[in-house]
């Protein structure tokens, strides 16, 4: 590890002292007096359609974000979007991040469910697990709202994120060397080098590396440093481009602690005891560990014939990793005066994921009548996962489950655009998706104790098989007024597969019908450009994780239905030195009521077993009657949607003279209050809303930046998520240094 940090700090400072090579002639030529007569919101290019297009050209509800916007909206990693994009909704469960826009994507932390909400990194669709690693060497990211069951496919029932890292380039010696220190000593280092090697060939080497101290303090007897960070990434790019033909090729490396995740018992749960007053005091009784390590590679070839049409091919391997240790109970040891305080929960768990990617394209060019794209997609995941659960003196202690899934999705697709006048186009769209999973594995208990002998007693047998199959897609007309103003009106369907709990149950897949009109503008001479769109949303199988009386243990199940509607608006302003940029949105949702197992009510005692045969009593863990902790759920507001969220962001460029200029700007960012469990307690199953206030002071001199930053300026508590009893919370507020040179 040492090695690899001193190689990371070795990149850094060579892209530093290669700047003082590169000289002026070299740099980005941007002064502040230019950007200033431009007085206008910068023109947005985005690729999500497989082309470069202008954002306001684009028929979607979408919002994109330049590498520069990153910084300036305190935008770090994916859980950051939720602040600068309205609709978008991600929550803490530890392993995975909950990722919803207009409250669809993933509620389950099962590795039998697929994302709902598709991320992409150049190109390559990336598994639910891993998603916390920092943006860093970033050119765009772009977020689609609703379902893009053409172009994307399976995955994006709730909508879609494309991040795209910058590309090598053969017109000169550039990067940046960028470098941070802030609160919690927090040191960071990041940089890139681009170099051309001929006319045709240049690489691009990219790292960042950077360190921080937990939040937390932990009064438990490991002294753990959970939500701590110490986090090294590389990524390397190849481009050749011999004329018509280029091949693009990258290659990234990701290593990340954080000390493990940091929580406490839910008030008004079994472990409460153990809360402080303090949410920065944990109690753990048992050491804890988060190490995330991925591998994430993508290879594009491109073809541009004479006609226009373009042939590309976009080959991905990905290799995510992830050991964690919990203190599941968050508590510490049973005491004295309250000997069923706790139980010492302790969970230990390994998950790998490996996924191999193939996309073909074939695109036409844009001038005439028609224009179209067909192209095919395959994707083979191979998903991990090991967990044994020990929980004190319980009998059958310990649990172990293993769980291997082999998953495979084929995909099929076209779209075709037809101008039915100069200025109407009639697009439609098709997608058909196959599906299917093969998983092995079993749960396990008291493999180490005297009552079921060294191989223990098999209580439920994870192996199952499903597969399943939807058309998607979209019809749409889309009306360019003139050079200023696109109104869009369309019809969308997307589909998340299905999946195996075990040999007995499977759970089908999620369908969305998504009914949408919008209008995007340019307004006051392209001074103030806008994008609104409002929707209706038919909401079919919600997939979640619930309690199976078959096995006694806990799969994923389709709940219900649900309808949902609302409104997005979003706007850039730039009028002299004064830039303006927000966006509002109104998501409203209901479910239908449904009847499960509501698991809070049952007995703490480890291991209950399977549905007892009518008329035997309980007797765990050989079998347990549920029947009497069956209750009704839903019939409230969709989970992990917020009914209102909003953000807006202001600055002023003062010029100084010369190429120096003085740049303060504010943020702020509000999102409503949530539900995470289908029974709708109010103590237990609701994270408050939130409003976090973060600003900026930016001093620019010629490709010199000092920035000074604060991020949660009022310091707000707040809880970011659950998963089971326990809850999370987000970042306290903190302030910093940055400074960077690009030449």
């Amino acid at each position: 590890m040492m090695h690899i940090r001193g190689l990371l700090l070795g990149s850094v400072a060579f892209a530093g002292l290669s700047s003082a090579f590169a000289g002026a002639a070299s740099a980005q030529e941007r002064s502040p007096a230019t950007a200033r007569s431009n007085s206008a919101p910068s023109e947005i290019i985005v690729t999500a359609q497989r082309r470069e297009e202008n954002l306001q050209d684009v028929p979607i509800a979408a919002t994109a974000l330049g590498g520069d916007d990153l910084d300036a909206k305190a935008v770090q990693t994916i859980e950051d979007l939720q602040y600068a994009a309205p609709s978008v909704s991600i929550t803490d469960q530890g392993l995975t991040q909950s990722v919803n826009i207009r409250g669809i994507g993933i509620a389950s932390g099962s590795p039998a469910v697929a994302n709902g909400v598709a991320t992409y990194l150049d190109g390559v669709f990336q598994p639910p697990i891993l998603t916390s690693s920092s943006f860093f060497d970033v050119a765009s990211i772009e977020v689609l709202r609703g379902p893009q069951g053409t172009l994307v496919g399976s995955n994006s029932t709730g909508g879609a994120i494309f991040v795209n890292t910058v590309n090598p380039n053969t017109d000169g010696v550039e990067g940046y060397a960028k470098a941070h220190y802030g609160s919690y000593d927090s040191v960071g280092f990041e940089g890139a080098l681009n170099m051309p090697v001929t006319d045709t060939l240049a690489v691009r080497v990219a790292g960042i590396t950077q360190w921080r101290d937990s939040y937390y303090e932990d009064l438990g007897p490991f002294d753990n440093d959970p939500d701590s960070l110490d986090e090294q990434a590389v990524r390397a790019g190849v481009m050749w481009q011999p004329g018509a033909f280029r091949a693009l090729a990258k290659a990234e490396w990701i290593d990340k602690n954080t000390g493990g995740y940091a929580y406490r018992p839910i008030e008004g749960s079994d472990f409460e005891n153990a809360r402080t007053d303090d949410i920065r005091e944990l109690t753990y009784n048992a050491p804890t560990l988060n190490h995330e390590r991925a591998v994430n590679s993508s290879l594009e070839l491109r073809y541009d014939l004479d006609s226009g049409i373009v042939l590309r091919s976009v080959t991905g391997y990905t290799n995510k990793r992830i050991n964690n240790l919990y203190d599941n109970d968050g508590a510490l040891a049973p005491s004295d005066t309250d000997p069923t305080a706790s139980f010492n929960q302790v969970q230990d768990q390994f998950v790998r994921e490996r996924q191999w990617t193939q996309e073909i394209n074939i695109i036409s060019p844009t001038e005439g009548a028609f224009n179209w794209i067909i192209g095919g997609y395959y994707q083979k995941n191979k998903v991990d996962v090991i967990i044994e659960n020990r929980s004190g003196d319980i009998v059958g202690d310990p649990t172990e489950i293993v769980n291997y899934q082999d998953k495979l999705t084929l995909g099929v697709f076209a779209q075709l655009g037809y101008w039915l006048t100069p200025a109407l186009e009639l697009q439609l769209g098709g997608r058909y998706s196959h599906y299917t999973v093969d998983s092995t594995g079993n749960v396990t208990i008291g493999s180490e104790g005297p009552v079921f002998g060294p191989d223990g007693l098999v209580v439920a047998d994870l192996a199952g098989d499903h597969e399943d199959g939807r058309p998607t897609g979209k019809i749409a007309l889309n009306w360019t007024v003139n050079d200023d103003n696109l109104i869009y009106v369309f019809a969308a369907r997307g589909y998340k597969p299905g999946g195996a709990n075990n040999a007995t149950s499977e759970f089908g897949p999620e369908t969305v019908w998504d009914y949408e009109i919008g209008w995007k503008a340019n307004l006051f001479d392209r001074h103030l450009r806008t994008q609104l769109g409002a929707f209706y949303m038919d909401y079919k199988d919600f997939q979640f994780d619930a309690l199976d009386p078959v096995t006694g243990q806990t799969g994923v199940v389709n709940i219900s239905n649900a309808t949902i509607k609302g409104f997005e608006v979003q706007a850039q302003a730039v009028f002299g030195g004064f830039s303006l940029d927000g966006g509002i949105a109104y998501v409203d949702s209901e479910l239908d009521p449904v009847s499960i197992v509501n698991s809070r009510e049952l007995p703490n005692i480890g291991q209950l077993g399977p549905q007892c045969p009518a008329g035997t009593p309980s007797s765990p863990p050989a079998c347990f009657d549920y029947q009497p902790f069956l209750g009704t759920a839903g019939g409230g507001p969709n989970l992990f949607s917020p009914k209102w969220s909003y953000n807006a962001g202001a600055q002023y460029e003062f010029l100084l003279g010369g190429d120096a200029s003085l740049t303060p700007r504010i943020n702020y960012a509000y999102i409503g209050s949530r539900w995470t469990n289908l029974f709708y307690n109010p103590q237990l199953d609701r994270l408050a809303s939130r409003g976090l206030l973060s600003a900026m002071v930016t001093l620019r001199y010629d490709d010199w930046t000092i920035e000074a930053y604060g991020t949660n300026l009022t310091d707000k508590e707040y809880v970011s998520g659950q998963s089971g009893n326990n809850e999370f919370y987000g970042a306290p507020r903190e302030f910093g240094l940055r400074a960077s040179v690009r030449f």
